[in-house]
């Protein structure tokens, strides 16, 4: 036994000192994507300092160049091979970290927009607001909201995301309210309004609003059950608001009847800090019927998976459906 232990000590030892280098190279991969002169001569006397770190780096840049990285990182839908996962093993949390890094440079491009707002959510945040003017506002994940009364006319302005609104009847002017396109005036109603991907819409719970798009010239009265979109070009026709689906995310939840998974996923989305691959194209025409917790998208994700029969890998901030 002694014998035993003996030889595998230094073994142990080994592994460490790789693991170590390997981290080492990883953390430089990084952090050589944005380095500075003196960044650069630091990597420079890092790597000539010992032999193993010149073979560490060799192998985290095979990693990181490699096929599947690099297809996750420009399309989001890469094929994993088993056996790679199995070799990068615990260091993926530190390529999936670069990878969501870089992917995520062009998200911050509205930065300027969102320091506008008086409250901001992060993805899967929900936020409760009182108004100076007594209504009451959720805003949803992922959104930017400002809001201002002058001559006790309330003024708010939605930049992106969803937000849900209660607004009293005993306001002396409407709350006219912008978002996108389109310019909300209202009081006395129970309703919500989406900017997401350019398009607004508005769901009316309780009451009624008038809508307006000054580019297009056009105006409507939207009433209690119904909902509409608005783009640039004017207003959709108008749908049935189902509130058990449409709006369930004011009570916390996600709930889909008979919605194509590709769809649910793309609404899972925007729960999740994170990426979401779905590699099977036959998944996204697949009917789900589900009622789920929203503060729990991951939660979300692996139910899908059983109910599908799908395989889910899960990786720091990166969950993949095959």
């Amino acid at each position: 036994m002694t014998d035993t232990h003996q030889s595998a000590a230094p073994e142990e030892a080994q592994n460490m000192l790789q693991d170590s280098a390997m981290d080492q190279a990883l953390d430089w991969l990084i952090t050589l994507e944005c380095a500075s002169n003196e960044q650069k001569a630091a990597f420079d006397n890092w790597l000539n300092a010992d032999p193993a770190h010149a073979h560490a780096f060799a192998k985290a840049n095979a990693i990181w160049n490699g096929e599947p990285v690099l297809a996750a990182a420009q399309t989001l839908q890469t094929r994993r091979a088993p056996s790679l996962l199995r070799r990068i093993g615990r260091h993926w949390k530190h390529l999936a970290t670069a990878a969501v890094v870089i992917i995520c440079v062009g998200s911050y491009s509205n930065v300027p927009l969102r320091l506008q707002a008086d409250h901001l959510t992060v993805v899967g945040e929900r936020q409760r607001l009182q108004l100076e003017d007594g209504s009451k506002v959720l805003l949803n994940t992922n959104s930017a909201f400002s809001s201002k009364v002058v001559n006790a006319q309330a003024s708010a302005r939605l930049y992106q995301g969803e937000a849900y609104f209660e607004i009293p009847a005993d306001l002396e002017l409407p709350m006219v309210l912008d978002a996108g396109p389109v310019r909300v005036s209202v009081r006395d109603t129970d309703f919500a309004v989406s900017y997401l991907n350019g398009e607004a819409q508005v769901r009316v719970q309780r009451g009624d609003v008038d809508l307006r798009v000054s580019s297009a010239g056009t105006q409507m009265r939207l009433s209690a059950g119904n909902s509409v979109r608005i783009g640039p070009n004017g207003f959709s026709k108008t749908a049935r608001l189902n509130p058990q689906t449409d709006l369930a995310w004011v009570q916390g939840r996600l709930v889909f009847e008979n919605c194509p998974m590709g769809k649910v996923l793309d609404e899972v989305r925007r729960y999740y800090p994170g990426w979401i691959v779905s590699n099977n194209d036959k998944l996204a025409s697949i009917a789900v019927t589900g009622n789920y917790r929203l503060d729990q998208p991951l939660d979300i994700l692996r139910s899908l998976a059983h109910i599908t029969s799908s395989n889910i890998s899960e990786f720091p901030a990166l969950v993949i459906l095959n």
